[in-house]
């Protein structure tokens, strides 16, 4: 496969159903190891890292422009690291690596693995919408979360290193950017996501159970926040590439 056709080559637009986001903080040394050479962890109190799980409930997901019945329906998991990356131009982005992505459709596991380097799995991702709950569930990836999504109160996960959820607000995702790295030419691709009336409310999580994360087996990892987003717009821009100087 062609480097620069994997490179996102077009804008991508999509509407997002729901996204909820699940944030997994670690000690910053347990995920350190994990990241490629440009990349730094974004970090509270310079103490926490944070892994990311994204259940999104995608609809028309096509090529920017194209009308909105030739696009493509289906559920993402997404497993991203919460990182920074400097560019040449001495600017610090905030921004996601990807460790791993899963997908209910064959077709979107196919054309994103032609088109992205995200490293696309089919799997048998559901989803079940209640009046105040929301379930993702997969039997062949093991995994099982559900939440409260229109709780009266919400609480922070117990052990969260937030102190409120202004401060937990900051790692709720997605970032603006996603970075992958091709060490062998140190190349670094920028993909910049866009959006508007992004507003991601706190959920409370009645139970979660995520077999790629527990086969991590980082130590100290806790639950530490979990946000939605419902009914928005989302674009991503055409990735751009640089060299990195580090």
């Amino acid at each position: 496969m062609s480097s620069s056709l994997k490179d996102h080559p077009f804008a991508v637009e999509a509407f997002f159903k729901h996204s909820l986001v699940l944030t997994f903080a670690a000690p910053k040394a347990v995920l350190e190891p994990f990241l490629p050479e440009c990349l730094t962890l974004d970090t509270h109190d310079d103490q926490w890292g944070f892994l990311a799980v994204a259940l999104v409930d995608t609809r028309h997901l096509r090529p920017k422009g194209f009308p909105q019945v030739l696009g493509n329906d289906f559920i993402l998991v997404g497993f991203r690291l919460f990182v920074r990356y400097t560019n040449n131009a001495g600017k610090r982005l905030r921004g996601l690596y990807i460790l791993k992505s899963e997908t209910n459709k064959r077709l979107m596991a196919l054309a994103g693995n032609v088109f992205t380097h995200y490293n696309y799995t089919f799997t048998d991702i559901a989803s079940e919408t209640g009046d105040h709950t929301l379930r993702f569930h997969s039997e062949k990836s093991d995994f099982d979360i559900t939440v409260d999504r229109h709780p009266e109160t919400a609480v922070l996960p117990l052990g969260s290193p937030f102190a409120d959820w202004k401060e937990a607000r900051r790692f709720a995702g997605p970032l603006p950017f996603t970075f992958t790295y091709e060490p062998e030419s140190k190349e670094v691709l920028i993909i910049e996501g866009v959006r508007e009336n992004w507003t991601p409310q706190p959920v409370n999580v009645i139970q979660h159970h995520i077999g790629f994360v527990e086969k991590l087996n980082l130590p100290g990892l806790v639950l530490a926040n979990a946000f939605i987003i419902e009914n928005i717009p989302y674009l991503w821009e055409k990735g751009k590439k640089e060299r990195w100087n580090g």
